[in-house]
Formats: structure tokens, C-alpha cells, sequence
């Protein structure tokens, strides 16, 4: 593998002027640099990333931490995190955790290691031993992603109104006529679990309809669980004329479910679902 010194010699220059016109940090005669280029192309010569690096102190690199990713809706962000560091020329490094404390240190230290400029994290949930173990590497600059809600001092936050889109949502079903709504929201303890559900019964509360118990039917986000919420739902001796559900990977799975029971979606139900995943466009049971 050619070195820097090989280019040098090659060129017939010293590799105080061969660095000087890779990096741009002084002028250098035309049929010199010419020279120069002309020497790393014929030697297939790459700097190293390491050493300049150290030189101007920051990698190009951004780390990205995804605590569970298996969600259509991480993967579509990773994809559009990856194309913005591919255009601004950065790597990213990637690590995907699933919800394992372990790995998730391990690939923190790992990133640090690696000197990356920045961290990206997301991380659906947040109890206090991923608090502090974020906060162990507050020197580096960090964004937090799908929190719902800011719970450090010392990231940034991308923040979602989860409560704006449940209210939405809920609006939308109401001024379509609708008056017997049922809800499958995803998991309580989570922002975008209960913070769509509050905004759905405050648009409900608006319009002076109430929503029976047994029409609210919790999920984890997941298709079996919207599949069997909608089941439950559907077994009731009185139905809604609509449900929402809190995802779109869910609502998949109530469709289903009503498929299944001989209900037609929108035909006999109606269903709104929420994140608007890309292949949720594409989904049809008939």
C-alpha cells in the first residue's frame, strides 16, 4: 500500500507539499499539485482517515444507536440519516441494540472509541440506567430521536406532538360523521403510546363522545397486537362504526382481523392508522 512518502518521491517533492495539496492548506504552483495528483492516482495512494483525523481533530463520522430498530418506521429514518451523511460526506456507523443494556453500552464506548463527531440515538424508552449511561458521553455532540419528550440536559431532542396527531386523527374520524370510535393505542408508558391517546380523547371530549373501555384495546405497536386488539374489539356485542389505531404496523393487523371476521375496511369500518410507514400505501386485503 503506497504512503505518503512514496507519493513524495514519486512527485519529487518533499510530503510537507504533497499534505499541503491534498488538504488545501497552502498554495502550491499549479504544475506542482498536477505533479502531485498525478502521483496518488498512478500509485492508487488513499490518506489515512486515522491520521488526518488526529490532524483537524474531527472523523467525518456520525454514530448512530438505534435501541430496537425493528420497526418499519426506524428503518425508513436510518435510511434517511444514512442518505444526508452520504451527501455531506460522512460515514455513519451503525448499531442496533435490541433493547439490550449491554450492547448498548458496548457499542457507546465503541463509537467514542471510533471518535465519531456526533451521536444520533434512537431510543424508544428511557429509564434511568440508559439516562446515565448516555450521559457518560455528554462530551460528545448528541441528538436524541423518538423520545416524545426532552429528559436530559445534555442532548438535543427531535421531538414528535404525539398529542397534536392523536387529536388529528380523532377529528378527522368525527367530522366524517363518525360517533362510536374505537382506539388500539401502542404502549402506555411511552409518549407515542399514551400522548396519541390523549390527543384522540380530547378531540372525543370535544365533540361530546364518550368512548366505552372495552373499545380501548392496547397494543405494542407490533401486528399481532393490533391484529388481536381489533379482534377483542370486534367481538363486542355492540361495535364502532371506526377504530384508530396509534401505528400503521398495527392497523395492518387490524385489517386483518376485520378481513377475517367478514367486515370490509372501509365498507363496514372505517380504521386510521398513524406514521404513515411507506408500505402501509400498499397494503390491501381484497
Amino acid at each position: 500500500m503506497a504512503t505518503i512518502k512514496d507519493v513524495a518521491k514519486r512527485a519529487n517533492v518533499s510530503t510537507t507539499t504533497v499534505s499541503h495539496v491534498i488538504n488545501k492548506t497552502r498554495f502550491v504552483a499549479e504544475e506542482t499539485r498536477n505533479a502531485v495528483w498525478a502521483a496518488i492516482k498512478e500509485l492508487h495512494y488513499s490518506p489515512s482517515a486515522v491520521a488526518r483525523s488526529l490532524k483537524v481533530n474531527h472523523t467525518k463520522s456520525i454514530g448512530l444507536l438505534a435501541t430496537s430498530s425493528e420497526a418499519a418506521y426506524f428503518a425508513e429514518i436510518i435510511e434517511s440519516v444514512e442518505k444526508s451523511c452520504f451527501q455531506k460526506g460522512y460515514t455513519l456507523i451503525l448499531g442496533n441494540a435490541w433493547n439490550d443494556l449491554e450492547k448498548q453500552r458496548a457499542y457507546l464506548s465503541m463509537m467514542a472509541q471510533k471518535r465519531v463527531d456526533g451521536l444520533l440515538v434512537m431510543c424508544s424508552e428511557y429509564p434511568d440506567s440508559v439516562l446515565s449511561m448516555l450521559e457518560e458521553y455528554r462530551h460528545i455532540p448528541m441528538v436524541v430521536m423518538d423520545w416524545g419528550e426532552a429528559k436530559a440536559d445534555f442532548t438535543d431532542a427531535v421531538i414528535d406532538n404525539a398529542f397534536q396527531g392523536g387529536y388529528i386523527a380523532g377529528r378527522y374520524l368525527i367530522e366524517r360523521g363518525h360517533r362510536e370510535i374505537g382506539v388500539i393505542p401502542g404502549p402506555l408508558e411511552r409518549n407515542t403510546g399514551a400522548g396519541r391517546l390523549a390527543g384522540f380523547m380530547q378531540a372525543m371530549k370535544e365533540a361530546h363522545i364518550s368512548v366505552p373501555e372495552n373499545w380501548i384495546v392496547q397494543g405494542d405497536f407490533e401486528p399481532e397486537s393490533g391484529y388481536r386488539a381489533m379482534q377483542q374489539i370486534l367481538n363486542q356485542q355492540h361495535r364502532p362504526t371506526a377504530v384508530f389505531c396509534g401505528g400503521d404496523i398495527m392497523a395492518m393487523g387490524a385489517i386483518c382481523a376485520a378481513d377475517e371476521m367478514g367486515l370490509r375496511v372501509p365498507q363496514d369500518i372505517s380504521l386510521i392508522g398513524y406514521d404513515n410507514v411507506r408500505n402501509a400505501r400498499y397494503f390491501s386485503r381484497r
